[in-house]
């Protein structure tokens, strides 16, 4: 089979969804040595990819996500490679493409939380986009001819949302974490050092968009903050508007401790992941959850909201809270500060449940589908 992969999400700067279409990339090399691919990808990630794989072609296809050109030209593009079969990683679905394809649907965020507060957009202005995200979204569930899902749960609310004859079609291909240990000769208390991180602290690694919930968050690390002064809230993610607003509620509280990073290299990422208490992962809603899954994979023990897709990914490895309560959040991190025997069963539990998962798995369940399509 002659098949596309849309990659122009490819790479970790495009956050979860740029490593899922990267490992899968990377892993199909290793599983698929008989079909022939076409990787398309963005001007700004193509030299970030280079093929092992001789039968693994690069193609430029330099369309932005969410946008008329991307509507009108990536179709074209697609048509002049003659494929039996297109994977879109994301429901960015152009309208225009009629042939054979599959869709990955990651969550639906936007299905479940389609609020204002979502967006720094003007309302109106926001609506209108909302509404094309809806119609994109159905149109892709709707025509493809098979869907994967990264959890039982997404295929669960795939079918809730989109009815029977979605969930007949829809699999599901775990995601996976590997460790990468970055420590070398550089002294990883420097790290800390220099981002002012001077007592134990819990770590969030994410964004700020209203459903991660971090506004409670914070007010529950306030509340801890009234008993047990020695302890620092570290959270990474992108200095965008959701994170300034935040900054906003932490000043207006006066919560101290609190230390917010962005743009932090590889390395140190994984210094503060390894050395951090535990990370928490306050989220209302996801499709996986990979971040307390890569700390597992890291020696860290998580603390964790009990909505149902943490509860299938993670197992019995982590502490669970509800992520509606500040008092449960609160109470969740005076235990996992003060439980030391908790914290090591959450380790040795942790070390054991990433390791249940694997791209290379992802890969091969995904290459199974494409072979069952190939009539």
């Amino acid at each position: 089979m002659r098949i596309g992969i849309d990659a122009r999400f490819f790479g970790f700067r495009q956050k979860g969804l740029g490593r899922y279409t990267q490992k899968l990339v990377e892993n199909l090399e290793k599983v698929d040595l008989v079909n022939e691919y076409f990787v398309f990808l963005k001007y700004e990630n193509f030299d970030e990819y280079q093929p092992k794989n001789p039968n693994f072609k690069k193609v430029l296809a330099d369309y932005h996500w969410y946008t008329f050109t991307e509507q009108i030209y990536l179709p074209l593009t697609l048509y002049k490679h003659h494929l039996d079969l297109m994977h879109f990683p994301h429901f960015n679905v152009p309208i225009l493409y009629f042939k054979k394809f599959i869709v990955t649907i990651h969550d639906l965020t936007l299905i479940h939380f389609p609020t204002v507060k979502n967006s720094a957009l003007h309302p109106a202005f926001y609506r209108l986009k909302f509404l094309a995200y809806r119609v994109t979204i159905r149109s892709a569930i709707m025509r493809a001819k098979r869907i994967i899902a990264i959890s039982q749960f997404t295929k669960d609310d795939v079918a809730e949302n989109y009815g029977v004859s979605a969930k007949k079609k829809t699999m599901v291909t775990y995601e996976a974490c590997e460790d990468f240990c970055m420590f070398s000769s550089k002294n990883p208390e420097e790290i800390l050092q220099k981002y002012g991180i001077i007592k134990p602290y819990l770590l969030y690694v994410g964004n700020a968009y209203p459903h991660k919930n971090l506004d409670r968050l914070v007010l529950a690390f306030g509340d801890v903050l009234k008993e047990k002064k020695d302890i620092q809230l570290v959270l990474v993610g992108k200095n965008d508007y959701f994170y300034e607003r935040l900054r906003g509620l932490v000043n207006g509280q006066k919560i101290e401790n609190i230390i917010f990073l962005s743009d932090i290299s590889d390395y140190e990422l994984d210094v503060l992941f390894h050395k951090s208490i535990a990370n928490v992962f306050p989220s209302l809603y996801e499709g996986f959850g990979l971040p307390p899954l890569e700390a597992m994979a890291k020696g860290v023990p998580v603390i964790s909201s009990n909505h149902p897709c943490m509860r299938e990914v993670l197992g019995e490895s982590a502490h669970f809270f509800d992520g509606e309560s500040v008092p449960a959040i609160a109470d969740a991190i005076k235990i996992i500060i003060s439980d030391e025997n908790l914290k090591q069963n959450l380790i040795k539990k942790g070390y054991e449940q990433a390791g249940k998962y694997s791209w290379k798995k992802m890969a091969q369940e995904t290459l199974d589908v494409y072979i069952s399509l190939d009539a």
